[in-house]
């Protein structure tokens, strides 16, 4: 009785079998091998075309960057970068009132160091992040003239004005008084402690903390109470101006760090009468806030080699390195599919994999580091980022990479795969995932766009930053998080003679029957 029944399921489950048997004969697939421990099913072909080489950048926008840099930063490969800034000050509030016989007793400008915080027993200890280098320089703060606008007279006040990195020269034109300064610093990770022992005291993390002149806020702050020029923030921004920091080391050598501006800021600590008795003082604390108009200026000194090889980029056939580096610095084009021949608009093997109608498994473009021109370790940037550069925008598979969510860390790093290192701690390859956008071009006749290749600060930044003066091909605009990077690498190319570490278009498929 119990096998009667059952034979009814068993038939259904036979012919299921067989169905699925049926529907993969349809397609053929062979394994195949790829770094890492995935092996992704189907065909392996990397036949493609691919031309890539790589361009020193111009000046490029460096004013609302989501974050920004001071100091001297000598890379081991790509040699030393001066990185000052112009800040723009803004008011705490409109139309402050400061009591009577305001008197100012101190004022301090403070950029905090990106930092995490651990407190064991009432003691707060901290670890820095985004720190470069560790060797001492010099800093000097300046007033500045220059007048950082807003929006572009030149578009009818209707764009954002733009700052590039190539403006120091300009603005150290406009330096009035030096307001403070500090020898030999080298960032630490002790905090400061305001108003210890009081009821008023304040933990702040670490930072770089200047004393500025008492003088020059009394008469620029405390005594303008009541003014047009504090009555709002635009009149303020035009009475005063900002503040220009201006770096420098002794030797090649130097520190470098990079911070959020919207947390700096300059705090004027002063007294008054009080109300209630006149022969007692109150203390207090107003502030200027520099998260308005920030831009950072460079000065490259690059390696005559280097400049050599990013000035006579082979566009034909590609070279066989690769350059990378942040700031106003290089950036790698990538070309894929070669040329079109036959002048139809799509490239020739393009043309050829369209007919075929792959089922696109997974495709990758892996760039493997030059170690033999590159000082590994922790100079080595982690993350690099591949856009579209006719767009200036990001590929189609970083927006449906599952790793979206995570810290910038490891964001996205199913797409843009961080820095492999090896058992020395060298890096050895990046790999990043392309497959929506090789899937696209193929079975949806996207277009194929140049790619560019940047190293990153955080690949969660989606904002872009304009070049003064666009290049080709299509290279108008690069992620916010390159310019806020001082590091940079060396990769294989195409036409590189090592044909192990070449860099290739991996496209693993499926072949429709």
């Amino acid at each position: 009785m119990k096998i009667k029944n059952l034979l009814p399921i068993a038939g259904a489950i036979l012919f299921i079998i067989v169905a699925l048997s049926s529907c993969q004969k349809e397609t053929s697939t062979i394994g195949s091998e790829i770094l890492g421990d995935e092996t992704p099913n189907g065909i392996l072909d990397d036949s493609q075309t691919i031309i890539s080489y790589s361009r020193k950048l111009g000046p490029v926008q460096s004013n609302r960057l989501p974050a920004y840099q001071l100091g001297v930063y000598n890379d081991p490969v790509y040699g030393k970068s001066t990185i000052n800034m112009l800040s723009q000050l803004t008011l705490q509030s409109n139309n402050p009132t400061f009591g009577d016989n305001a008197v100012l007793d101190s004022v301090f400008v403070y950029l905090p160091f990106y930092s995490t915080a651990t407190t064991v027993d009432s003691t707060t200890t901290y670890d820095l992040d985004s720190i470069y280098g560790s060797s001492p320089i010099n800093i000097n703060i300046f007033a500045s003239n220059y007048f950082l606008r807003e929006y572009d007279p030149t578009t009818g006040f209707q764009e954002f004005q733009n700052y590039y990195t190539n403006q120091g020269s300009t603005f150290e034109e406009y330096l009035g008084t030096e307001l403070g300064s500090v020898e030999n610093f080298i960032p630490s990770d002790e905090g400061f402690i305001l108003n210890e022992g009081t009821d008023n005291e304040e933990k702040i993390g670490p930072g770089l903390r200047v004393k500025l002149d008492s003088t020059f806020f009394q008469e620029k702050i405390i005594n303008m109470e009541g003014t047009e020029e504090l009555r709002n923030s635009n009149n303020f921004k035009n009475f005063m101006r900002g503040l220009y920091f201006k770096v420098n080391s002794a030797t090649n050598d130097g520190s470098l760090f990079i911070f959020d501006a919207s947390k700096a800021y300059v705090s004027i600590f002063y007294s008054f009468d009080k109300e209630s008795n006149p022969d007692e003082r109150d203390n207090a604390v107003f502030k200027l806030n520099m998260g308005s108009n920030n831009v950072n200026t460079f000065q490259n000194q690059l390696p005559q080699q280097i400049q050599t090889a990013v000035d006579n980029p082979n566009i034909q056939t590609g070279n066989e390195n690769l350059y990378l580096r942040g700031g106003d610095g290089i950036i790698s084009v990538v070309e894929l599919f070669g040329k079109d021949n036959d002048n139809n608009g799509v490239a020739d093997e393009l043309d050829v994999l369209r007919d075929k109608k792959w089922i696109i498994n997974e495709a990758n473009l892996i760039f493997y580091v030059n170690q033999d021109l590159m000082v590994g370790g922790t100079t080595e940037p982690e993350r690099i980022i591949i856009y579209d550069l006719k767009n200036s925008n990001v590929l189609s598979d970083y927006i449906l990479d599952p790793t979206n969510g995570l810290d910038p860390v490891d964001a996205f790093s199913n797409h843009l795969g961080k820095l492999q290192r090896g058992s020395d701690g060298n890096g050895e390859y990046y790999k990043l995932k392309i497959t929506n956008h090789i899937s696209n071009l193929i079975n949806a006749d996207s277009t194929n766009v140049p790619l560019g290749i940047v190293v990153t600060q955080n690949v969660s930044t989606r904002t872009t930053q304009k070049l003064l003066n666009p290049m080709e091909p299509n290279i108008e605009e690069v992620p916010a998080g390159s310019v806020v990077s001082p590091e940079g690498t060396i990769l294989y190319g195409n036409a590189t003679p090592n044909q192990e570490k070449r860099l290739k278009l991996q496209i693993y498929y499926t072949e429709p029957k």
